[in-house]
């Protein structure tokens, strides 16, 4: 039977354990016990010079998920994967994940928009490069990820007035 499981890898090694796993599964005869191998990701917009770019990032860096059928060979096959550090789970004893734990993981509940990441931090100083206040230069009080959208207090009159942005309306100084 099929079950998902969760391998501990090096971290950034990722994707090269999903290959060198790939590979060792066709040489070794043993595609009838191991159906996939998923480095989870997700597509995230951030802001860089100004512009929304999607890059795709891992939502669990260290870990690749293997749904395969837990059977001596394809446990020992897996685990023997260079790069592998082991199964997540007691010591010889993988846990499977259930169900709703890997429609979360792979996303099939609901088609989510991507989010975006904040390049900014708070008490940055910006430039305000679109919109009314265009030139203004001002230093970030708020940032809300939920929106996308910056609160820059900028110098109006010799006063601090909060000024609501966009990500992409600012550039960094």
């Amino acid at each position: 039977m099929y079950r998902w499981y969760v391998i501990n890898t090096y971290s950034g090694h990722e994707n090269k354990v999903k290959h060198n796993l790939e590979h060792r599964i066709e040489s070794m005869g043993q595609g009838h016990r191991i159906k996939q191998v998923i480095v989870p990701t997700e597509q995230v917009a951030e802001i860089k010079d100004g512009q929304k770019v999607q890059v795709e990032k891992r939502t669990m860096p260290g870990y690749v998920l293997v749904q395969m059928d837990m059977t001596d060979n394809s446990w020992s096959l897996v685990k023997n994967t260079p790069g592998v550090t082991g199964f997540v789970g007691p010591r010889d004893t993988p846990v499977p994940l259930t169900k709703p734990e890997i429609d979360r993981l792979l996303h099939r509940e609901t088609a989510e928009r991507p989010r975006t990441q904040a390049q900014f931090e708070i008490g940055e100083t910006v430039k305000i490069i679109s919109g009314p206040l265009a030139d203004f230069s001002g230093e970030i009080a708020e940032i809300n990820d939920d929106q996308a959208k910056l609160k820059v207090l900028v110098s109006i009159f010799g006063r601090e007035t909060p000024s609501e942005v966009g990500y992409e309306q600012v550039k960094k100084i």
